[in-house]
This record gives C-alpha cells, structure tokens and sequence, in this order.
C-alpha cells in the first residue's frame, strides 16, 4: 500500500472512530445485587426504577429497569423517546390506548422483546405478579400521563398545597 493510501485509510478510521458514553469508556459489569433500586416521581410509589447505563435525563442512550408489584397499574402515559423493552421477571401486561382498557392488554412472558414508537399511549398492569422490564432508549426520558390526574407528581403537589395552603 502505497504512503498515500495508508494516510487515506488512517484519517477514514479517525473520522469513524465514536466517542464513548458517559461512564462506557472501560469494561464493567451490573451484577443483579448491585443494582440500585429507587421511587421514581413519575411511578405509583410502590414501582421502582434503576439507572443500569447511561444518564436518561440527558441527550444519549440509556438503559433502566422498572420493577412492578403485583397488582400495580400505570395508567395510559407515553414518552417522547422510542423504547425496546425486554422483560427480565414475571408477565409483563402492556396496552395501547389512551383510556385504561383491560381488554386491551397482551401479555409478554420473560425474554419477550417490546418495541414502542415514541408518542405511544400505553399502559401496563401487574397483573398476574411482580415484573421487571428493561429499557433502551434514547434520552432525555419523558413520561406524560394522558389525564393529568394519574400522574403521581401531580398528585404529590396537590398533597403539598393542601398541608401548606400554598397551590
């Protein structure tokens, strides 16, 4: 290969060359018990979310988990971003729609993979038991309940104007 296309293949591997993520520059492994499960604002408070890779509230890839108690319902919300969501436990219910409609609901067993356009009103149901689902997407998250009355946060603020007198 002659100097010139060396230098040629050397600046085309260069430009392609991607910069890494966020905490993705070195090898690292997630082991099951070092996942640090928390109350997210935005979920019934019994559901808890946990931040695997990335950071979802800014620009870039992310990867969460969401663990649901049996029972829980998560009333129709939807997302900016696309999601793929891979169930890790139990049966994960998912509907589409923007009213809550049992009969609308499929169930998707462990390893089933979701893919969800964003702009999607959904909503899911522990139907069956507790379950856990993994999301990959494209940051910053977003969640907007299509009736402002589901929404946990709204609900949180509305507990605080009543205690301090302030709305």
């Amino acid at each position: 290969m002659s100097p010139d296309d060396t230098a040629t293949v050397r600046e085309t591997q260069e430009s392609t060359t991607r910069s890494h993520q966020p905490g993705q520059a070195s090898f690292r492994s997630i082991l099951p018990e070092d996942i640090d499960w928390k109350p997210f604002s935005a979920f019934p408070s019994p559901v808890r979310l946990a931040v695997i890779v990335g950071q979802p509230s800014e620009p870039g890839p992310y990867l969460i988990r969401v663990k649901v108690p049996s029972g829980v319902k998560l009333m129709p919300h939807k997302h900016p971003e696309d999601r793929v969501y891979t169930v890790i436990s139990g049966v994960f219910y998912i509907g589409l729609g923007d009213q809550f409609d049992p009969d609308k609901l499929e169930a998707y067993p462990p390893g089933a993979v979701i893919v969800l356009p964003g702009n999607s009103p959904h909503f899911h149901w522990a139907k069956s038991g507790d379950y856990v689902t993994q999301v990959t997407a494209i940051g910053p998250l977003g969640i907007e309940y299509v009736d402002s009355k589901d929404d946990p946060r709204t609900k949180k603020s509305e507990v605080r104007s009543r205690a301090t007198g302030i709305a």
